[in-house]
């Protein structure tokens, strides 16, 4: 029996990696190994959790993000030196195919399922091509579980996909380039099965958004819901979604009775003009002066509300900083994830600032490693680099420091009233902020009051 050896590298541990509560698992790897023949053994090698260790095996699959492709491409080098093939995919691997195939004997760009089965056969015929594209399947019609037995059982949460591509087009994002902007949606019966055979209690929805845009996506999401209730599966998850999803009571009180602990949301910026950039349509409709009601609406239904915040755009001051610093206080926001604004592969942030020459690090691909939304990695107009840090600190010392970090922890408290969920709340912002604390610039820039006398 031949053997394929499937590896999630990470090449340096930060963000949400730094601890158990806000990382979870590889399921595409999982993907991969549920469409694989049975006549192969496969095993699953997780940097997010276990040290990697060279293994002996006869076809090695590799994926990789771009803020960890350097550790991808430094794994391949390894079985290649031995004379292993090594196939690499992934989200990187799509936008940049040339480049990974300088690593790998061959690349899978797209997804995986409808093409793997042609890339096993080939390898096993000795005739590998060095380019596979697989097609964007429909979700509905592939009944895929993927193979949760082969993930590492020390994750505290279990990762679900029930839908890929998204209908929007943030310039900052590639998923709608890599999944397509079509919503595809797997069957309820199909994601229940799946949940149901799952033994773990906490579930993450990795879905780009759950509930997703449209009268049909939200009476899918609703089935969904009301399938978990009358299963009694008792699991506790999160999810990602779009603010619109505020617009719909029924929907939330449904997700709260499911189990939904608290939702990610794209607020972004406090900038109408910086929305209209990014090409947050969502966010411009609502308007920022509703995003407290956003939060509100959550919280009626016990649902906390994790904020996702993007700084280093163009014309930013120390004011607007201060401004943010104040609003995130306020705004009864339960959990704050601030990234700094980072161009990636094939979004069309990235193909602006290539065109216009703002890119800082540029020596690619070991570069990579700084596309990790926690470097200034090009030059916003009417901003310096060492202003963005010092807001980024500004921002995090006041949200964790006394009193404001215990104001923000007792609102939490008022208004989700399930102990696991407030739990699960507490641990995430003691993530964010070790994560925070082990940034580069966390104490090698000024804090931003000294540098501008706020």
């Amino acid at each position: 029996m031949k053997k394929l050896l499937l590896i999630n590298p990470v090449g340096r541990k930060s963000g949400y990696l730094v601890s158990k509560y806000s990382t979870f698992q590889p399921l595409n790897l999982a993907y991969i190994a549920a469409v694989t023949p049975s006549r192969w053994e496969i095993k699953i090698i997780d940097e997010n959790i276990d040290e990697f260790k060279f293994e002996e095996a006869d076809l090695i699959g590799i994926t990789g993000f771009t803020s960890s492709i350097n550790r991808a491409y430094e794994i391949a080098r390894m079985y290649r030196e031995k004379k292993i093939k090594v196939i690499m995919g992934g989200i990187h691997i799509s936008m940049l195919p040339d480049e990974a195939l300088q690593y790998a004997d061959a690349v899978v760009t797209g997804e995986v399922e409808e093409i793997w089965n042609q890339v096993i056969t080939d390898f096993e015929n000795n005739r590998l091509l060095h380019r596979y594209n697989g097609p964007r399947i429909n979700l509905s019609l592939t009944p895929i579980i993927p193979r949760h037995d082969l993930l590492h059982p020390n994750y505290f949460w279990n990762s679900v996909q029930t839908s890929r591509g998204c209908p929007f087009n943030c310039n900052f994002c590639s998923v709608s380039r890599y999944l397509g902007r079509e919503y595809r949606q797997r069957k309820v019966d199909n994601v229940l099965n799946e949940l149901a055979q799952i033994k773990g209690k906490y579930i993450t929805f990795i879905d780009d958004n759950l509930i997703g845009h449209g009268p049909e996506s939200r009476n899918r999401a609703m089935e969904l819901f009301e399938g978990m209730i009358g299963l009694g599966l008792h699991k506790k998850w999160w999810m990602q979604t779009s603010m619109n999803a505020a617009d719909d009571e029924h929907v939330i009180k449904l997700a709260a009775q499911a189990g939904c602990m608290y939702a990610f949301m794209g607020f972004e910026t406090l900038n109408q003009k910086t929305l209209q950039e990014m090409k947050k349509g969502i966010n411009l409709k609502i308007g920022i002066e509703n995003y407290k009601r956003v939060v509100a609406r959550f919280h009626k239904y016990g649902i906390g509300v994790l904020g996702s915040f993007v700084i280093g755009n163009d014309h930013e001051t120390p004011q607007y900083y201060k401004e943010l610093a104040d609003f995130l206080v306020t705004s009864g926001i339960d959990i704050v994830q601030i990234s700094i604004l980072t161009p990636l592969p094939g979004t069309d942030l990235m193909e602006q600032l290539q065109k216009e020459g703002r890119l800082i690090y540029q020596d690619l691909p070991k570069d990579w490693d700084k596309y990790r939304f926690s470097y200034v990695v090009h030059q916003p107009r009417g901003v310096e680099e060492d202003t963005v840090y010092m807001g980024n600190n500004f921002i995090k010392n006041k949200i964790y420091s006394f009193p404001f970090y215990q104001y923000r922890l007792l609102n939490s408290a008022y208004h989700i009233k399930d102990l696991i969920n407030l739990y699960a709340i507490y641990k995430l912002n003691q993530s964010m902020k070790k994560s925070w604390q082990g940034t580069h610039y966390h104490k090698s820039v000024m804090p931003l009051r000294k540098a501008t006398c706020l």
